[in-house]
């Protein structure tokens, strides 16, 4: 084995000639990856012009890290935890994507191990530009979601008002929502609402398209855990 296991890092071999070589990539990787912290999580190519040092994660969900003025791109393994910088939230890798992580609240436990949970999934989205936008944060899979609440914390520009819900329903939160600072929002779902799959919430903008914002959004929802073997 030539690699170390988790984070491929370069092993020296025995009699090997300018072993600094070998040891400054993997400092370099240490770096790259220890206490790891993105500027963001894109959902396109990687910036064209970035600053040394930068790490993102890929739309593809690789964590890329601009080194000596090259990209260097590592697959993440399951329980890795990235800080998105854009967002002001903590990511974790599930060995299939980056989710964040529910805040978990009361639980009803079974006698078998199993849990019913409340919980609730918060963080700051950037409005940005557009028609809409979508959050980094993400209803968690198999979640049954109560309602989804927010607070407008940067006044939102360009449109009049804005509506609140996810791609198939972009409204099922809110609608006609205020635009001024200290807006809220308190989003009762109509009936409790099961979602197979991570989903990010959709922010919609209402007469125009937004130039710019910051909303502080929170999903309250419950989580079933299953018996144990």
């Amino acid at each position: 084995m030539s690699d170390t296991f988790h984070l491929g890092l370069p092993f020296l071999e025995a009699a090997q000639a300018q072993k600094h070589v070998t040891v400054n990539e993997a400092l370099r990787r240490i770096d790259a990856l220890l206490h790891l912290s993105v500027v963001s999580r894109l959902t396109g190519p990687l910036p064209e012009a970035p600053v040394e040092g930068a790490r993102y994660i890929t739309e593809e969900g690789e964590v890329a890290a601009f080194i000596d003025g090259a990209w260097i791109t590592f697959a993440p393994k399951p329980g890795w935890r990235a800080w998105n910088e854009a967002t002001g939230t903590l990511l974790v890798h599930d060995g299939h994507g980056w989710t964040v992580p529910s805040s978990g609240g009361p639980a009803l436990l079974g006698s078998s191990g199993a849990e019913t949970r409340l919980t609730i999934v918060e963080g700051d989205h950037e409005v940005g530009t557009g028609p809409y936008s979508e959050t980094g944060f993400l209803i968690p899979d198999r979640a049954i979601v109560l309602g989804v609440t927010g607070i407008v914390i940067e006044a939102v520009t360009g449109a009049a008002s804005w509506k609140l819900g996810v791609a198939d329903d972009p409204a099922r939160y809110g609608n006609s929502l205020g635009v001024a600072e200290g807006s809220t929002v308190i989003g009762p779902s109509g009936t409790p609402c099961a979602y197979y799959g991570a989903t990010p919430l959709r922010v919609t903008a209402q007469g125009g398209d937004f130039t710019g914002g910051k909303l502080r959004l929170a999903i309250h929802c419950l989580e079933l855990v299953g018996p144990a073997a």
